[in-house]
């Protein structure tokens, strides 16, 4: 939990400030003078400082002159909250070093973006700075990564490492792309929700698969949401880094682009399979699919779920099951539970 410091003398703007974050799960503290804010902060070491600019015994500015001198508190990101809107005023702020700078009245919306950008983009850099460390410690240069395996490579050794559970986000539709993420142990689905609430698998990805990789360019958002279908480690590096190993290394680009250009050519077939396949051939493509995709040989049983099997198809889920009983019959597939064998590939592979 992120520990925000807010300093204002406003009683009432304070509380009101202090209520709206910890509405959104930040712990927080706050000031009523940059006095006692500067004493605070060196005790609490804030993730994020809110702090007014007119204050009694130490205004604003003054205070993030002090705070800038010390080691321990120099680099915690500072907002200033003003009322004090002319140019001049506003240019000094940010000259003094803060992050940002918001007139009041501030709305609660504008508020969460601006803490949340500012926490967002101080992570980042703490992350690319420990990366650096690394490679310093190492003596390897971002020179040194000519293709994918190198990339791989260069995510397990300088990456931040992250275990998810069956269930749980790596991250959703329509979030600000932050970092791009290598699958180092498990399994995830991507997917996107329609208008209806009905959920579309796009892909399935393994061990050594990269995610997100369509949302590295600057100011863009992941376009498809990513959850972990089993226990699951992923490594993540920031956008930022990646985008500097690429500009020194157009080869490496190239074999991103193709990448990218392999993701979205599959997600084409799928839609036009879903668009022009019967039921029969777009459940078998899809048992075809996963058996492929979780690097099961076909005589192997694979664990899934009937409405991830429907949601890939395209179908309704008792569509799906409905067809997994006629195959059942049929004598090309061999079901118990939600574990499903292959009992006659060619006829599977031929269904119409």
């Amino acid at each position: 939990m992120k520990t925000i410091l807010i300093i204002e003398d406003d009683i009432v703007l304070r509380e009101t400030t202090a209520e709206i974050l910890e509405l959104e799960n930040y712990k927080v503290q706050t000031a009523p003078n940059g006095r006692l804010g500067a004493e605070q902060a060196r005790v609490m070491l804030p993730d994020l400082i809110l702090c007014d600019i007119m204050m009694p015994e130490m205004d604003g500015y003054e205070l993030l002159k002090v705070l800038s001198k010390e080691e321990q508190t120099k680099r915690i990101p500072f907002i200033f909250m003003s009322a004090k809107t002319e140019i001049i005023d506003i240019r000094k702020g940010m000259d003094l070093g803060a992050d940002d700078y918001l007139t009041k009245p501030i709305s609660e919306e504008l508020l969460l973006s601006a803490v949340a950008s500012r926490l967002a983009k101080f992570a980042l850099l703490k992350e690319e700075e420990l990366v650096t460390k690394k490679q310093l410690e190492k003596g390897i240069s971002i020179n040194d990564i000519g293709n994918i395996e190198d990339l791989k490579n260069y995510f397990c050794d300088f990456g931040t490492s992250k275990k998810y559970k069956k269930g749980e986000f790596i991250y959703k539709e329509g979030e600000y792309s932050n970092n791009i993420y290598l699958v180092y142990k498990g399994k995830v689905k991507s997917f996107k929700i329609d208008e209806f609430g009905k959920e579309l698998i796009l892909d399935i990805y393994n061990d050594d698969d990269f995610l997100g990789m369509s949302a590295i360019i600057d100011k863009s958002y992941y376009y498809e949401s990513v959850m972990a279908m089993d226990i699951t480690e992923i490594i993540h590096v920031s956008k930022n880094n990646l985008q500097e190993i690429l500009e020194n290394n157009h080869k490496l680009s190239l074999e991103i682009f193709q990448l990218i250009n392999e993701s979205l050519t599959e997600v084409k077939k799928q839609l036009l399979q879903m668009a022009y396949g019967s039921m029969r051939r777009r459940t078998a493509k899809t048992i075809l699919k996963f058996t492929n995709m979780m690097s099961h040989k076909p005589s192997d049983s694979i664990n899934i779920s009937r409405r991830d099997l429907a949601s890939v198809a395209g179908i309704a889920t008792e569509s799906l099951i409905r067809t997994l009983t006629d195959f059942k019959k049929m004598g090309i597939l061999e079901i118990e539970g939600r574990n499903i064998r292959i009992l006659n590939l060619e006829k599977l592979e031929k269904m119409n």
